[in-house]
Parts: structure tokens; sequence; C-alpha cells
């Protein structure tokens, strides 16, 4: 009759209102289960009940068969398998668990939140209604009981369905002070990624603008698109509303970001930009893309601390890569920013249109690519010579160019374990030429070149694991190219590295042909050690027989040998990467260095360039140029991280950047503060000092970003 009793309570206490399913049905465990009277079940020691989801742990469960209620005594853990879980000393709940009361309770939602109430109630499995509650993301330590931060209020109501959070009477604490109080509080949970609301605010001081604050508000716009409004009031210099527009799509996405500002830099005038981009999976392998960027005045963006572009550029695109053939077909539209550059005389629209093949060919072998490309430029001015800017170059030409090319190269093994190889190469040109008085309206070019190669690689491995590969290579290389008939558009600035010390032009575009016999000539070393870091060089030189003034002196490529080319790559195992790119002439006299130093330590982040370049008039840089720039951070401790920031120009002897921030970051807060100077100058650009701060609580909205160490721990 006892076990006809148990069964009788057990399932009606565990079984919901409705009709019964398979998964209405609850699990029940506990050390002892007894039967008092007719109309009460106790079970008591570990009670575990296990309901559609839902986990309820006790030290006792009573359920009175008279009133359909759970009496559970705690301490009580009752989860729901969506990142809440509820703690408490006592309840009494529906049977279900979805309704009722906790007392001494705490709510611990994602594992980040937790709110401290005096009692729970659960209304409909939906609602939870906190009394008395205090909240805060900071654990609480025994040294120190008092959160960094908390939200003490009167109620609070979860909407488990929605992730909103509701307080009444809300004061917000720091460090036990009471620093704010609003009378009502709408806050995301911390599951909930897009809910509308203001976020991170920022404050923010400059000394062209004053003294103001961002206050950025999102709006979701569905599951697959939203929008920030962010107001920008500033001490009574500068008005600015900025907007970022976000949608996904099935195949791709787009982003538009913008802002319009009245202020009294420009006084009168309605300032602002725009930029956006987007990238899209079209069929048969397609990809669509592009950017736009658009400004009202060439101050703007450094005024605002939006970007350090000075030259903007709006494109739309089309490309599709397979394993032996692309193509790409643009529309690209550029507009300068810099001091004493005149749009009117700068290929403004650019239109490109190449596709390439690569094939084995089946009589000769080796592996052949075939390439075709249309391209046209267009510029504003209609001035068929050089005007007032005497840059050299035609103010207004425009230019049409059709471009052809076929390339081979076959690779042999010898004997002596010697590689040797074959390289050709037949370009065409035809230009159509308009405002130009130099030039003809109409230009072919054939340009031939062939090379053959050997390289004579070693390799060594020693007892200890290390790696050793030597390779010298040499070539020798012939081409015929008409240089002085076509204009040049592509290939104003030659850099002469490793990448290309083995190349059959070093000229980065088309409209410039290496012409002549010569012979490129280096060697290569790399080490690699078991213990994770390797080591490799390059040194190499061109040798030239004929055609020995096609380069400028700085490039390194000029006369009858070129500087010396030395090239140095470090990987360590402990996140040190190091680069230099070195040209030096006989006298070893430094004609060009490139040094960029990269360290991803345990304490230290490290990013450092520095750039040296001898003057040269044909790429129009009348004096040396030598700027080293920093970006470091260092952190101190757990929480504590200091950055810094700068750029130095040695040859005019000033610092044009300087920045420096410190960041604190612990479980429950992040705290950034900035401090940054742009010194540079020029009709358009003003010197500007910012002064910037902003605050993050955790476990508020859904946040990728990993909580920081626990105070507790320091």
């Amino acid at each position: 009759m006892a076990l006809r009793h148990l069964v009788g309570l057990i399932m009606m206490a565990l079984i919901l209102s409705a009709p019964a399913r398979a998964q209405d049905f609850a699990t029940l465990i506990a050390d002892r289960v007894r039967v008092d009277g007719n109309s009460r079940l106790i079970a008591s020691g570990n009670v575990e009940v296990l309901h559609q989801g839902m986990r309820l742990q006790a030290t006792r469960i009573i359920y009175d068969q008279r009133g359909d209620r759970l009496d559970i005594t705690g301490p009580i853990v009752l989860t729901d398998g969506s990142n809440v879980t509820m703690l408490g000393e006592s309840a009494n709940l529906a049977p279900d668990l979805r309704d009722g009361i906790v007392n001494g309770a705490r709510l611990v939602l994602n594992r980040q939140l937790q709110l401290a109430a005096n009692r729970i109630t659960r209304v409909e499995g939906r609602y939870t209604q906190l009394d008395k509650v205090v909240s805060s993301s900071c654990k609480i330590c025994e040294a120190n009981p008092t959160p960094l931060w908390e939200i003490r209020s009167t109620r609070v109501v979860h909407d488990q369905e929605k992730r909103l959070l509701y307080f009444d009477n809300a004061q917000f604490r720091v460090a036990g002070v009471p620093v704010a109080y609003l009378p009502r509080l709408r806050m995301p949970d911390p599951t909930l990624k897009r809910a509308p609301g203001f976020l991170i605010p920022v404050i923010k001081s400059t000394s062209l603008l004053g003294t103001g604050i961002k206050l950025p508000y999102f709006i979701p716009i569905g599951d697959d698109k939203d929008i920030t409004i962010t107001p920008y009031v500033t001490t009574g210099i500068a008005t600015a509303v900025e907007l970022r527009y976000r949608q996904a799509f099935r195949n791709g996405e787009m982003e538009f970001n913008g802002a319009l500002a009245r202020d009294d830099l420009n006084p009168n005038t309605t300032r602002g930009y725009v930029f956006g981009a987007g990238r899209f999976r079209l069929k048969n392998d397609f990809v669509l893309d592009f950017n736009i960027e658009a400004v009202s005045d060439d101050a703007f963006l450094l005024d605002y601390d939006i970007s350090d572009n000075d030259r903007l550029e709006s494109r739309i695109g089309l490309s599709r890569t397979s394993r032996n053939r692309y193509f790409n077909a643009e529309a690209l539209h550029y507009y300068s920013l810099r001091a004493g550059e005149d749009n009117d005389t700068l290929p403004r629209q650019v239109a490109d249109i190449s596709w390439e093949n690569r094939f084995d060919p089946a009589l000769i072998g080796g592996q052949a690519k075939f390439r075709i490309q249309a391209l046209g430029l267009r510029r504003p001015s209609s001035i068929g010579f050089d005007g007032p800017d005497a840059d050299s170059v035609v103010d207004g030409r425009d230019v049409g160019r059709l471009t052809t090319g076929l390339n081979w190269r076959r690779n042999w093994t010898l004997p002596n374990g010697m590689l040797a190889g074959l390289l050709g190469d037949l370009s065409t040109e035809h230009y159509q030429i308009e405002d130009d008085d130099t030039l003809g309206h109409s230009v072919n070019r054939i340009t031939p070149a062939a090379a053959v190669e050997l390289r004579w690689p070693f390799v060594k491995t020693t007892a200890t694991g290390v790696a050793h590969v030597i390779e010298p290579v040499a070539q020798l290389v012939w081409s015929e190219a008409n240089n002085g008939k076509v204009p040049n558009e592509d290939s104003e600035l030659v850099e002469f590295d490793e990448g290309n010390l083995f190349d059959l032009t070093r000229y980065p575009g088309v409209d410039r042909r290496e012409d002549g016999l010569r012979s490129n000539v280096g060697i290569g070393w790399t080490r690699r050690d078991p213990a994770g870091w390797s080591i490799g060089t390059t040194v190499g030189r061109v040798f030239r027989f004929t055609q020995k003034s096609q380069f400028s002196n700085a490039s390194g490529l000029s006369g009858s040998q070129s500087d010396w080319l030395a090239a140095v790559r470090f990987e360590g195992q402990d996140g040190l990467s190091l680069i230099n790119r070195t040209l030096l002439d006989d006298t070893l006299s430094l004609a060009m260095n490139e040094l960029r130093l990269d360290w991803r330590g345990r304490r230290v982040d490290l990013a450092t360039t520095f750039v040296y370049l001898s003057r040269d008039r044909a790429e129009n840089r009348l004096d040396r140029s030598s700027e080293l720039a920093i970006d470091a951070a260092y952190r101190f401790t757990d929480t504590w991280t200091g950055k810094a920031s700068g750029r130095y120009d040695f040859s005019a002897d000033e610092t044009t950047r300087a920045g420096v921030g410190i960041q604190f970051r612990n479980d429950c807060t992040t705290v950034d503060l900035s401090l940054s100077r742009r010194f540079t100058s020029s009709d358009n650009v003003r010197p500007t000092t910012d002064f910037a701060i902003s605050v993050s609580l955790a476990g508020f909205g859904g946040s990728d970003r990993a909580p920081g160490p626990s105070r507790c721990g320091l």
C-alpha cells in the first residue's frame, strides 16, 4: 500500500497539469523518500529533480498533494539550461518549478551578473521578480566584501523570454559610494547580444573641439541588420551625430559608417563623411565587393579622429579565382586630401579588367601563363602639358591601355643537384592617349624577355636537429623595352627587395619594363632550430651590361651594378619577429633601410617600424626621409596595462604623433584612458591634443570578450 501511494504522489508532483506526454515526466533522485499520511511525500538527502531541461538540487523537498506545492529546504540550486542559475535558502514552488517564491536568493546570469535579493518570485516560468536587490558582476572577496561597482534597487524584473532586466529605483555605487540614481532602468542580460539601448559611452576632450561625450544607441532591425546612432556634443564648439549601418545577407555582408557635424572650425558649414564596404559571394564562384570613401573637406577625418587616410578610394569589383584562372574587373575613384596635390591633375577615375590563365604546354613542357588586361584612366583636367604644379606629369593626360602577355618557365634537375631553369616572357601594349601634347595618340610596344637560371641548394641537418639550407642563385636576363614612347602611370615608385631580386622586371607596373642584358645573383641561408625559432638571410646584386640609367639613384638599381641588397628575417618561439632590408653601395653608404620588429610576449606587445630613404628627385623626395613608428603595450599586472605610441621624423627632428594610455581590466570592469597629440600642421590640418575615457561594465549585454582576472586573486 505504501509503495502504491509513493508512486501516485511522485506522479502527481512531477507531471505537468496538461495531458501527460513522454517529455512531461520528471526524474526524482534522493537518498531517502517516504510518504507521510496519504497526501505528503518527503524526499531528503542530495535531492535532484530533472524536468524539461530544468534541474533542482536541494537538501529536502516536501510535496503536499492538497496544496499542490513543493516546500524546499536549501541550499537550493535551480538551473533551467539557458544560462540562468538561481540559488536560495528555501523555496515554495509549483510542482513544475515554473512558479513560486525563493527566499534568501541569488540569481546568476550567464555566470557573470549576480543579483542578490531578499526574495525571488517566479511567474509563468518567464518572469523572475527580485525584491531589495544588489546587482554586480564583481566577485565578492572575503578580504574586501564591497564590490568595485554595484546597482542597488528596490525591485528587479528579469524577462527570461526577451532577456531584459528592469530596475526600479536604481542606485549605482562605486566602491560602496553612491554616484548616480535612476528611477527606472532597462538593461539587457548577459545572454542578449542584440538589444536596443545605449552602448558604452566615451568621454573625449580635444584641443580643437573641446570636451564632449559620445553616447551610442544601438537599434537592431531584425536578426540581419542594425543601426547605431552616436550623438557627439562638445562644450559649445561642435555638435555631431555618427551613424553605423550593418546588414548581413545569406551570401555576404555590408557596413556603412558616417557622420554629420557643425562646429566652429568651419562656421556655418555642415561637415561629414561616409565610408562603406561590402562583399558578396555570387554564383559560379564570383565575388562582388565594393567600398565607398567620401568626405566633405580635407581636414574632417583628422579633426574628428576618424582616419589617417590622406587619399580616398571608392571601388566596385567583380572577381573569380580558380586553380588555373583568375578574372577581375573593377572601377575606382580616387580623391586626395594631401596638401599640395591638385585633384584635377590626378588620375581620378580608373577602370581595369584583367584575365589570367595558367596551363602546361604539351610540346615544350614546363608551365605557362597567358594574361590580358584592359585599363583606362582619366584626369579631370584637359591641359596637355605639365602645368604650374611642375611635377613632370602632363596635367590632363587620359590613357587607355590594352596589355597581353605570355610567360613560360621550365626547370630541370641536374646530376649534381643543381636546378636549371629557362624563362621567357612576351608582352604587348597598345596605348590610346588623349590631352598629352608630348606623346602620340596611339602607341604600340612589344617587349620580349628571356632568362636562364641556376640554383644550387645545399641542405644539412645536424645531430641536434638543426636544419640549414644554403642556396646560391644566378640569372642571366635579357629584355628589350621601348619605354620612352609610352606614358608612365603605374611605375613611378620602385622598390628593390628580396621579393623581386630574381624577377624579369623590378618595375611594379606595366608602363615601364626593365631593359637590356643583366645578371641577377644572390645567396640565401635559412636556419631552423628544433626549439621553434628560425633565421634567414638573403644577399644579392644586379649587374648590368647595357641600359644602365633606367632607375633613379635612390631605388638602388641605377648604374652598371646595383646596390647590395641584404635582408634578414627572424622568427622566435616567444612571439618575437624581425625583418630588416638594407641597400648599401660599394662604399657601404646607406641608400635605404627598413626595419620591422614585432614582439608578442606575456608582458609586452611591441610593433616598431623604422624607415630610411635617401633623397630622390625622381620620386619627388628632395630631402632624406627617416622615420620611426612605435606602438607598444606593457602589462604591469594582470589588471593594469600601459600603452604608448609615437612617430618621430628624424629628418625634420620633430615628433609627428605621440600617445599614451592605461587600461584597468578585471572580471567586472574595463576602464580605458588615453592621451594623444598630433603635431603636424598644413593648410588643411591643425595640430590637436586628444583625451578620452571609456568605462565598460561586464554582465550587461552579450560580449565575445573574455572576462578579466578576478580582483579576489590580487
